[in-house]
């Protein structure tokens, strides 16, 4: 069943962009991660969204994200009330849905003049 784990995140200042790059390829060196979303939820605070396999996949690849968070812990300002630097939750998903896909316009047609008849040779004028 597909697994979900979410970290929120404030970055102090002077360590955002260096906070952002080191996410760019994180998605692709954890086995059992879908698809990975880093997201700017206001000034210097993120939030991480992983979308996993299973929830197998989350707890196997704990250690190496601890590690990845290990790498950063300087970067990050506590949150206050007991969390430390980050705020984790995660666990399977209950509903998942596509969205719709966008309508497609109706591409204008353009009317086509019609050719005025040609006259026959020969014929008279009324």
């Amino acid at each position: 069943m597909i697994a979900f784990n979410v970290v929120r995140f404030r970055v102090k200042p002077g360590f955002e962009e260096d906070f952002v790059a080191r996410h760019r390829d994180i998605g692709k060196m954890l086995p059992g991660m879908r698809q990975l979303a880093l997201v700017r939820t206001g000034d210097s605070s993120y939030c991480l969204v992983g979308e996993w396999h299973s929830m197998d996949h989350i707890a196997a690849a704990r250690p190496q994200m601890i590690g990845i968070l290990d790498s950063m812990r300087h970067m990050l300002e506590d949150l206050g009330a007991g969390l430390g630097v980050t705020d984790p939750v995660s666990g399977e998903a209950v509903v998942t849905q596509k969205a719709a896909a966008p309508k497609k316009k109706a591409a204008k047609k353009k009317a086509k003049a019609k050719p005025k008849p040609k006259k026959k040779a020969g014929a008279k004028k009324k």
